[in-house]
């Protein structure tokens, strides 16, 4: 069956009630019942949930074979958890057909590859996926398809009790011996702990793994120890030095700035910028450098932004420390400038992926977007976004929040170089579909400016303030006059991916690629 944004969606995950994606508000309106945990009650007091080792502490939640663990990405590369819990549970408790519904997999956890490879992990969840994990699923080696949800699709998911976890491990910076933790304070900070905080709700059993163990109380906490199970003390849950990837620095190249000043004179042009206008970017070089710009237009304007969330990084501390910015309301930090900020500097705070971006619920910040301005692996001529494979079909990145932000900002805008290497970044069509068209207005390249028709009003707001803009086939065209156009994948029958639109509903697959043969 064909969705709204073309693609063909196998019949036979069409079953207990998943439909294909219909537009990014067709679930508006309708009702969801949200899951009940089952919790293990504590009425005798104690004097601590301290555990020997993450093996007790497994043994003390009952795990066993067939169970789904769930992980937090807050320390991003530098993770050490999910390989030491995998480790724990496969080799010292021989468990077996595991599953692992993770906020995001990295490089990092390179190791849990073999796992796959020899039957021991049959499923994934999660919001990203790289490395050699990547390229495991991506060769069928995973026994069921991953299932690729947003930062927002992900609580929905678990509120809705369509993702069951049986035990949350949480990575916590620091900890007091019943539980009460947070994401500053140690060796190993990682600052929010937003995309933990569902985990800690919804599972059945909750352990936190720590290097730091505080005095109790530890407050205010992030994970409340009303949630939490076993307490493990460990040498290290990781490398902090490894949060911030390359992506996520201001860009120096001239032609990354360049299309960062583009960015920041196409908001400006808007209605929506305005005193207290609300902000996110995603960490892309071009996407941080905007920030820069943007202050000139907002100093120039005297005016100043209300508020920003989302992954927040150093750019975005200094314009609180300025007071050009209000409050930042922070689910992920991505470089250690925002890790020491929160909760230090004043109005820098904490709050969960729930309330930062899921669909479902009454409230979530994205919706109350006014900008929001994102990376591009690629972008086709109906404005459909591809950031979670390469152009050789290979999972390799994250949708991560970039569909929610799109969905609920007023003005989505996309920057991206026309090219990368010899590939085209805009193109007739992206290999997956991540974000969908109807939630993308602008484009911003090296080569032009796009705007998506179905957005009059900044085509108006353009015109006016005598911005440049060209149709999106034209970019696509060019960007093909300088490197060709690219061969069609050939794909197998076997589904090794599913994505997920942020409201349930099913946007795309990925398939397995046919293995290359030459002529």
């Amino acid at each position: 069956m064909k969705n709204a944004v073309g693609r063909d969606i196998p019949e036979f995950l069409l079953k207990d009630g998943k439909e294909v994606y219909q537009g990014k508000n067709y679930m508006d309106g309708k009702f969801i019942k949200k899951a009940s945990p089952t919790t293990r009650r504590y009425e005798k007091p104690q004097e601590s949930k301290i555990v020997g080792t993450i093996a007790d502490a497994l043994k003390l939640c009952g795990a066993k074979s067939g169970m789904t663990f769930s992980f937090h990405h807050h320390l991003r590369d530098g993770d050490y958890v999910v390989n030491m819990v995998m480790k724990a549970a496969i080799e010292e408790l021989g468990l077996e057909d595991m599953t692992i519904a993770a906020t995001s997999l990295g490089a990092a956890h390179d190791p849990i590859a073999e796992y796959i490879e020899q039957g021991k992990v049959v499923g994934i969840q999660t919001s990203g996926i790289r490395g050699r994990m990547g390229e495991v699923v991506s060769a069928g080696k995973l026994k069921t398809p991953a299932v690729i949800r947003s930062h927002g699709g992900r609580p929905r998911a678990i509120e809705a009790g369509e993702v069951h976890i049986d035990i949350a491990f949480i990575a916590a910076p620091t900890s007091d011996c019943v539980g009460n933790c947070r994401g500053i304070g140690g060796k190993s900070d990682c600052g929010s702990m937003g995309y933990a905080m569902t985990d800690a709700r919804y599972a059945d059993r909750v352990v936190v793994v720590t290097d730091c163990l505080v005095d109790f109380p530890n407050m205010p906490a992030s994970i409340e120890a009303i949630d939490v199970d076993a307490v493990v003390v460990t040498d290290s849950i990781g490398d902090p030095k490894k949060i911030a990837s390359a992506a996520a620095r201001i860009s120096q190249n001239p032609r990354d700035l360049m299309m960062a000043e583009d960015v920041a004179k196409v908001i400006a042009s808007t209605p929506y910028f305005r005193d207290g206008f609300s902000f996110q970017t995603g960490v892309g070089g071009p996407s941080l450098a905007a920030n820069l710009f943007l202050e000139k237009f907002m100093d120039e304007k005297g005016i100043k932004m209300g508020w920003s969330i989302g992954g927040i990084c150093g750019p975005m501390v200094e314009l609180l420390k300025k007071g050009k910015v209000g409050k930042i309301i922070d689910v992920q930090d991505f470089d250690l400038d925002a890790v020491r900020s929160i909760n230090r500097t004043p109005g820098h705070y904490e709050m969960s992926a729930s309330q930062y971006a899921d669909p479902a619920n009454k409230g979530a910040f994205v919706n109350k977007l006014d900008f929001v301005v994102l990376a591009a692996l690629e972008i086709d001529t109906d404005f459909n976004v591809n950031v979670l494979t390469g152009s050789d079909g290979v999972l390799r990145g994250a949708p991560g929040g970039h569909p929610d932000t799109a969905a609920g900002s007023k003005c989505c805008v996309i920057v991206t170089p026309l090219i990368r290497g010899r590939m085209a970044t805009v193109c007739e069509h992206v290999v997956t579909v991540t974000t969908p068209g109807d939630c993308v207005d602008v484009l911003v390249t090296d080569y032009g400016i796009a705007v998506n028709p179905l957005r009059p009003d900044l085509i108006e707001c353009l015109d006016r303030a005598g911005i440049k803009h060209v149709p999106i086939e034209e970019l696509k065209e060019k960007a093909y006059s300088i490197v060709g156009r690219p061969d069609e994948l050939q794909w197998e029958d076997r589904v090794v991916a599913v994505l997920e639109a942020r409201d349930g509903t099913i946007l795309d697959v990925v398939r397995k690629i046919k293995p290359y043969t030459a002529d």
